[in-house]
């Protein structure tokens, strides 16, 4: 444990480890289970005693996944789109007539999904309405915007805004370079994309006025809204970079704020769902929780592991769960 470590308060002690066997990629709650989301083929559903149930979801490789807290989408290298829900149930919910790479995949609240495979994204009404758009380049990433029926598909040189029920034409926001993951605000207001060199772009929706967001050592490749959408968390920094979204103009002309700084660089990050506090994930390990207020610190896990890969909360906020590359992982109840 390092000096930086030993002078906080921990909960380490209070941690129900967990031997999910396989790196984990990503992390979701449905219901009272913990979905840790493997590498290849499975996710291992994990109720709060820390028992195991382990559901194949794909014949190979999970390229994407996400959740709307009553299912998870994913996509695999085996060109399905495929749903599992609380009870472990896995549905088919499209193939790719070619096979083809389900590279991303998105949720609407309405139940809608969207996926990619190469430069189309199709869309999937609760319906069954099928529709499809291809973009000039393979896409990177794929959101929903919390209101409306409308898709954010990030590319190279700039993302494409759809409404796939209207027969406008895409809007195409520019800006050079490989943009990959990307996000709406919770307001509706600013979209942010994360993009292959070490950096953020973001645009405001009113006018499409660029927001440049820079100065990360390392790729983004973790982000997360806080509760009251007024900051946007991101790992890539050897701290937490917090960028403000408070005000109209957003993170435009102002600095972050940087929490939670060690010797490692912040590999995942995780807001909670109703208070303003969120879990950081560091290359070394280390897993803190972060009051936003002041910057307090309390210890989760200690340094000395491989780096941490996902975290999660779920609904309420009461319980936290984290996994590393090597598909080590732990419960906390708060």
């Amino acid at each position: 444990m390092s000096s930086e470590q030993a002078s906080i308060a921990s909960v380490t002690d209070r941690v129900r480890p967990v031997e999910i066997g396989a790196p984990v990629t990503s992390l979701f709650f449905l219901k009272e289970r913990a979905a840790f989301v493997c590498g290849e083929e499975k996710v291992a559903l994990v109720d709060q005693q820390a028992e195991i149930e382990s559901v194949d979801v794909h014949g190979g490789g999970i390229l994407s996944a996400v959740s709307d807290g009553e299912r998870i989408v994913t996509g695999g290298d085996d060109g399905k789109v495929v749903a599992l829900d609380a009870s472990g149930k896995v549905s088919l919910l499209a193939t790719d007539p070619k096979r083809r790479w389900i590279d991303n995949v998105a949720v609407h609240a309405d139940g809608a999904i969207a996926w990619s495979a190469g430069k189309t994204a199709y869309v999937k009404s609760v319906k069954g309405e099928e529709k499809s758009l291809e973009v000039p380049s393979t896409v990177g990433g794929l959101a929903f915007a919390p209101k409306g029926l409308r898709l954010a598909i990030a590319h190279y040189n700039g993302a494409t805004l759809w409404f796939p029920n209207m027969a406008a034409t895409a809007e195409f926001l520019p800006w050079a370079g490989s943009h990959l993951a990307v996000m709406f605000s919770p307001d509706n207001k600013f979209l942010v994309t994360s993009m292959h060199e070490p950096a953020l772009h973001g645009w405001r929706l009113a006018d499409n006025r660029h927001m440049r967001m820079t100065g990360y050592p390392g790729r983004v490749k973790s982000m997360s809204w806080s509760a009251d959408g007024k900051f946007l968390a991101t790992s890539g920094a050897d701290a937490v970079i917090m960028w403000p979204f408070a005000s109209k103009d957003g993170p435009m002309n102002k600095e972050p704020a940087m929490l939670a700084p060690l010797q490692a660089r912040v590999s995942a990050v995780a807001c909670h769902p109703r208070q303003a506090v969120l879990a950081a994930g560091y290359s070394d390990g280390t897993i803190l929780m972060v009051r936003l207020e002041d910057g307090a610190e309390i210890l989760v896990r200690r340094n000395g592991t491989p780096p941490v890969s996902a975290l999660a909360w779920n609904g309420k906020g009461t319980w936290l769960a984290f996994a590393d590359e090597e598909g080590k992982g732990g419960l906390l109840q708060l």
